[in-house]
């Protein structure tokens, strides 16, 4: 009898216990979602009142009181900005670059990332060690040698600088596509050898279908930071009818900011904006999965 007792007890013991912990865990999990909903609005209100500002007068902007809802709307910014060739020819000129940079460096950086997962060559562990240190050098510092050698082969001033290099494939985007091809078996390549495929054969008809979810995630990335690049436009482009899309709303920030049309910046950001925001949350979920498949934190 005493023996059934003590168990009841350390029965009502860990029961209470778990409660605690219980609890415990879910004021841990409230806290935590307070503190993750400020963040995200903290994150979030920049985009907000910049889309809430291109709807704004002159006076509702420069009048210093924070509202998100504008009275009265102003609908002719948006116009206003798309009526500008200036901004059209930005759009074309960024498009210019993501079209063959996306083609041709996505085909080049596939196939590299092929050759260093499932080729086997004397020094390739070294080779690819020395390609993604390369990663850890920021663009300030091959900033200058770049720009001497483009004026030494008279490419500043057109679209080459930003178009060539990229060609040549993207490191980030090699190191994720060879992490997703190791997921795959290698007795595929074995078994495509079989079947007389050349390594290009096998490169072309077996594992580039297989990483074609990884590739496109990568690619929409590339896609985004084409799009919002700003440091090498300016530094390569001088005639105002080769500017990219960034550098000109810089110069609509320099030009309209001495006018406090400030309504037509922010407009002009948001449209520009528009495509990488669709892009993300249309392909989210395939670029989560993909990156989870591939190991990368």
């Amino acid at each position: 009898m005493d023996r059934v007792e003590t168990q009841v007890i350390n029965h009502k013991k860990e029961y209470a216990t778990h409660s605690v912990k219980s609890s415990k865990q879910k004021i841990g999990d409230v806290i935590i979602f307070i503190l993750l909903a400020i963040g995200a609005v903290a994150m979030i209100f920049p985009l907000i009142y910049m889309v809430a500002t291109s709807f704004m007068t002159k006076n509702q902007i420069l009048s210093g009181t924070l509202t998100l809802f504008p009275d009265p709307i102003l609908l002719g910014k948006y116009s206003e900005v798309l009526s500008k060739g200036q901004f059209i020819s930005g759009i074309f000129n960024t498009l210019k670059i993501e079209v063959p940079v996306l083609l041709v460096g996505g085909f080049t950086s596939s196939l590299a990332a092929f050759a260093f997962a499932k080729l086997r060559f004397r020094g390739k562990e070294a080779f690819f060690l020395a390609l993604l240190a390369t990663i850890m050098i920021p663009f300030a510092v091959v900033m200058i040698p770049q720009y001497v050698l483009f004026t030494r082969l008279h490419w500043t001033d057109s679209l080459l600088p930003l178009i060539i290099p990229g060609c040549f494939g993207n490191v980030g985007m090699i190191f994720f596509l060879r992490q997703n091809l190791y997921s795959i078996p290698t007795e595929m390549m074995e078994a495509a050898k079989l079947d007389g495929c050349s390594y290009f054969g096998t490169y072309w008809r077996v594992f580039l279908p297989l990483m074609k979810g990884a590739l496109g995630t990568q690619l929409m990335l590339w896609f985004m930071g084409i799009w919002n690049d700003y440091l090498a436009p300016t530094i390569f482009l001088r005639s105002e009818s080769k500017w990219t899309l960034q550098v000109v709303i810089r110069s609509f920030n320099s030009y309209y900011a001495i006018q406090s049309d400030y309504a037509l910046i922010m407009a002009a950001s948001v449209i520009a904006m528009i495509p990488t925001l669709l892009l993300f949350f249309i392909f989210q979920r395939m670029i989560i999965e993909s990156i989870a498949i591939s190991g990368i934190k």
